[in-house]
C-alpha cells in the first residue's frame, strides 16, 4: 500500500528520501485548496489506485459488519468511506478537463473502467445493499432529522438504481456494460478535443476575414503564429455548432468553410470520427436500462428528476415547439427579404443566418453587438458586475489572493465573504479558452460544504472566452457577460451550502434542478442597476450610453425562435437517442439524427441543433444523457423566479436572503418540486418563459 502512497525517487548512490504524493495527504492551504504547486502529472494515477483501493476496504468492512445496521455504522460510514477518493478524483477531472495532456489523457483512459467497477462493487454489493434496505425498511422507526433521512433515501434509490437487486448473472452483464461505457466515454471525451482542435479554420488572406474586428483580426493571427502559422489567421472552434465570428465574417465562402469545420469537427472518417463511439454508447445504455427493468435509457435516468418521466418532458416540450416554429418561419422570412436587399439571390442556409440575422438586427434595432464590447472588459464585468450584484443580493464579498497555487498560469483565485465578514469559500476563475480545454463552460467543485467533514467549499468556473493578443484587454460579447453570471450562479449555489453531508450540499442536485440558479442569475448580468455599475468604456471611462442600452433592451428578444429553435433541437436530440429500446439494433449515427430531429418536429428550416449528435458533449460524457432538456426545464423555473422577484421589488437584500434560504441553501436535502412551490407558491409555469423569449 505504501507504494501508493509514495512517489520514490530515482534510485542512486545518495537518494534522496522518497516523497510524499500531495495528493493523498492533507492540504495545508486555505480552505484545503489542492497544492498544485507540489502537484506531478505522476502523481494522479497512483493517488486514484490508492484511493481506490482504500475506498473498496472501507465499503468491505460497512458491508461485512457483524453488528446490526445503524445510521451511524451504514449510512454515515459510506459517506466517509468516499472522502479520499473524492478528493483526489475532484483535483483530477478539473485539471483533465481545462488543462490535459498526454500523460493525464492516458491515465483518465486507465482510470475511467477502474472507477467505473469500484462503483459497482459498492453499488452491486449485496451484503451493503441488504444493510441499506433494511435501514430503509424501518426509517419510520429511527427518529431521524429530516436531512438524515433524505440521505437515507437517497442512498437507497442509488442501489435500487444502480441494480443492487440483481441476480449474479444479471450483475455480471452490467459490470460488464458499465466497464465497457466508461471506456467509450473516455475515447469520446479525448476524439472530441482532438477533433475540436483539428477543426480549426485556418485562413490565408487577410481579405477572407473581413467583417470582422479589428482585435478579432489580431486574435486570428495570434491563433496561427502559436501553432505555427505565421502570416496566416486560424478561427478556433467553440463547442457548439454555430460559431460566433459567423455573425460578422462577410465573405460567404468563409463562412460557409467555418460552418463546415464546426459541423464535421468529428464526422471526417479519421481517427476522431465520433459515429461508431456514441452510437455504441446509446445501444449499451439501451441493454442497461433493460437490464434494470426500464423500457429506454430515458425512463431509467428520470427517475430522481424534478420531471420524474419522460412524458413529463415530453409534455413541457410540445408546448412550446408550435410558437418557437412559428418565430423561427418569421424571422427566416425577415432574413431571406435583408438577403434579397443586399443583391443576393441565394437561399438563406445555417451559415447565413447569424450574419444576416445582425443586418436585421442594426435594421430593426439599429444596434450592431460590437458596439457595447468595449463596455464589457472582463476584468470589470467580473469585479464590478458579477460581484456587485451577488452583493446586492446576498451580502458576499470577494477578494482576490495570490499566494493559492493554480494548475494554469491564467487561472485567478479569490477568497469569498459572508455578509458578517467570515470566510465562506474560495473561488478559482479559468477564464481563457486553451487547445487542451475542453470546449464550453462549467462549474465544479475541488471540496464541497459538509459540517460532518467540517469543509468549506472551494469552487471552479471554467469559460472558454477567446484569450485576447498580448496587450489588449479582454472584450465580451453580451452572451460571455451572461455566461459569466450563469457559472457563477452555480457557484453561489455551492457558496451557500449549509448541509451536514457533502453529499446533499450544493449542486449535488437534479439535471433539471442544479441549472436553475445559475440560468436565474443570468437576469442580473443585464439589471439596470448592475449593469450602471459595471459598463463603462475601457478606454474612456464613459458610461455605456442609454441609448444603447435601450437598444440592448429592445432587441434582446429578437432572433429568439432560432436561438430557442437551436436548443429545441438538442433537447429531442438527447431524448430521441436514450429512447431506443433494448431491441433496436445500433444506429447510423447520421440518418437516426435526420429521422429523430424530423419526428419530434424540430427539424427548423435553417436552424440547426446547438449540438450535431457526435460533439454533443453533454449528453456522451458530461452526465446530461436524457437530460439536456433541463436547461429549458430550469429556463421555465427561473423565469417563474425572476417574475416574482420583479414583482416583489426585484434585486434587494431582502429577496436575495429568501431564495438563498430557500433554494440555494438547500441543495437536494428535500424534495425539488416541495422546494419550489414553497418559494414561488404554486407548481412551475410555462407562461414567464414563452414571455422573456418573445414567443408569447
Amino acid at each position: 500500500m505504501l507504494a501508493a502512497l509514495f512517489v520514490t525517487a530515482t534510485c542512486t548512490a545518495a537518494a534522496p528520501a522518497a516523497r510524499q504524493n500531495p495528493l493523498l495527504v492533507p492540504s495545508t492551504l486555505p480552505f484545503g485548496a489542492p497544492p498544485f504547486n507540489l502537484i506531478k502529472d505522476s502523481d494522479y494515477q497512483p493517488a486514484i489506485d490508492f484511493a481506490i483501493a482504500k475506498e473498496r476496504r472501507d465499503v468491505d468492512a460497512i458491508a461485512n459488519d457483524s453488528a446490526a445496521p445503524t445510521f451511524d455504522n451504514t449510512i454515515v460510514a459510506l459517506e466517509k468511506a468516499g472522502r479520499l477518493l473524492n478528493s483526489v478524483t475532484a483535483t483530477f477531472f478539473n485539471v483533465e478537463s481545462a488543462n490535459t495532456d498526454d500523460t493525464m489523457e492516458k491515465v483518465a483512459a486507465v482510470e475511467a473502467p477502474r472507477l467505473a467497477a469500484l462503483n459497482d462493487a459498492i453499488y452491486l454489493n449485496h451484503k451493503l445493499y441488504a444493510r441499506v434496505a433494511a435501514l430503509y425498511a424501518k426509517r419510520a422507526s429511527l427518529k431521524l432529522d429530516p436531512e438524515s433521512l433524505q440521505l437515507l433515501r437517497v442512498d437507497y434509490q442509488q442501489f435500487a438504481h444502480a441494480g443492487a437487486n440483481l441476480p449474479p448473472a444479471k450483475q455480471a452483464k452490467l459490470r460488464a456494460i458499465n466497464e465497457r461505457l466508461a471506456t467509450l466515454v473516455t475515447t469520446f471525451q479525448q476524439k472530441l478535443l482532438k477533433g475540436t482542435a483539428a477543426g480549426a479554420l485556418l485562413v490565408t488572406k487577410k481579405s477572407q476575414l473581413a467583417g470582422l474586428s479589428a482585435t478579432s483580426i489580431a486574435n486570428a493571427a495570434h491563433e496561427a503564429a502559436t501553432h505555427g502559422h505565421p502570416g496566416e489567421w486560424m478561427i478556433p472552434l467553440q463547442n457548439t455548432t454555430q460559431q460566433p465570428a459567423l455573425s460578422s465574417l462577410s465573405d460567404r465562402a468563409t463562412r460557409r468553410a467555418l460552418f463546415e469545420h464546426s459541423w464535421n469537427r468529428t464526422e471526417r472518417g479519421d481517427a476522431n470520427d465520433e459515429r461508431d463511439t456514441i452510437a455504441t454508447i446509446a445501444y449499451l445504455r439501451a441493454q442497461k436500462a433493460h437490464l434494470l427493468g426500464y423500457p429506454d435509457y430515458a425512463a431509467y435516468k428520470l427517475t430522481d428528476q424534478m420531471a420524474k418521466t419522460p412524458a413529463t418532458v415530453q409534455r413541457f416540450l410540445s408546448q412550446l415547439i408550435a410558437p418557437t416554429r412559428a418565430a423561427a418561419a418569421s424571422e427566416a422570412a425577415e432574413i431571406q427579404a435583408m438577403i434579397r436587399k443586399d443583391g443576393q439571390h441565394f437561399t438563406l442556409t445555417p451559415y447565413d443566418w447569424n450574419y444576416y440575422a445582425d443586418q436585421v438586427r442594426k435594421a430593426k434595432y439599429d444596434f450592431d453587438a460590437n458596439q457595447v464590447k468595449p463596455y464589457f472588459a472582463l476584468n470589470t464585468v467580473l469585479e464590478k458586475g458579477l460581484f456587485y450584484a451577488a452583493n446586492q443580493l446576498y451580502g458576499i464579498t470577494l477578494k482576490e489572493r495570490h499566494d493559492i497555487p493554480v494548475y494554469q498560469k491564467d487561472v485567478r483565485v479569490f477568497e469569498v465573504y459572508d455578509k458578517n465578514g467570515s470566510p465562506l469559500a474560495l473561488m478559482y476563475f479559468d477564464f481563457f479558452k486553451r487547445d487542451n480545454k475542453q470546449g464550453g463552460a462549467w462549474m465544479s467543485t475541488f471540496t464541497d460544504e459538509s459540517k460532518l467533514f467540517g469543509t468549506k467549499p472551494v469552487v471552479y468556473n471554467v469559460e472558454n472566452i477567446p484569450k485576447p493578443a498580448p496587450g489588449q484587454p479582454a472584450l465580451l460579447t453580451p452572451g460571455e457577460v451572461s455566461g459569466m453570471f450563469h457559472e457563477f450562479g452555480h457557484a453561489l449555489n455551492a457558496f451557500f451550502a449549509t448541509q451536514e453531508y457533502a453529499s446533499l450540499a450544493g449542486t449535488n442536485t437534479a439535471r433539471d434542478f442544479v441549472e436553475y440558479p445559475s440560468q436565474f442569475n443570468e437576469h442580473w448580468a443585464f439589471y439596470p442597476k448592475v449593469l450602471r455599475h459595471y459598463a463603462f468604456n475601457y478606454k474612456t471611462g464613459a458610461p455605456i450610453p442609454q441609448a444603447l442600452v435601450n437598444k440592448i433592451e429592445a432587441s434582446s428578444k429578437f432572433n429568439q425562435g432560432y436561438d430557442f429553435g437551436e436548443l429545441l433541437s438538442a433537447d429531442e436530440l438527447d431524448m430521441a437517442w436514450h429512447s431506443l429500446p433494448a431491441s433496436a439494433p445500433k444506429q447510423n449515427a447520421d440518418t437516426f439524427e435526420t429521422h429523430a430531429l424530423a419526428a419530434a418536429g424540430v427539424n427548423f428550416p435553417s436552424v440547426p441543433p446547438r449540438y450535431r449528435s457526435t460533439y454533443f458533449q453533454h449528453i456522451w460524457s458530461n452526465g446530461y444523457a436524457a437530460g439536456y432538456y433541463a436547461y429549458t426545464w430550469t429556463a421555465m423555473l427561473d423565469d417563474d423566479t425572476y417574475q416574482w422577484f420583479l414583482d416583489h421589488g426585484g434585486l434587494t437584500r431582502a429577496n436575495g436572503q429568501r431564495f438563498r434560504d430557500m433554494i440555494l441553501a438547500k441543495g437536494h436535502s428535500e424534495d425539488y418540486a416541495t422546494m419550489f412551490r414553497a418559494f414561488y407558491g404554486s407548481d412551475p409555469k410555462v407562461g414567464p418563459l414563452l414571455q422573456d423569449l418573445g414567443l408569447k
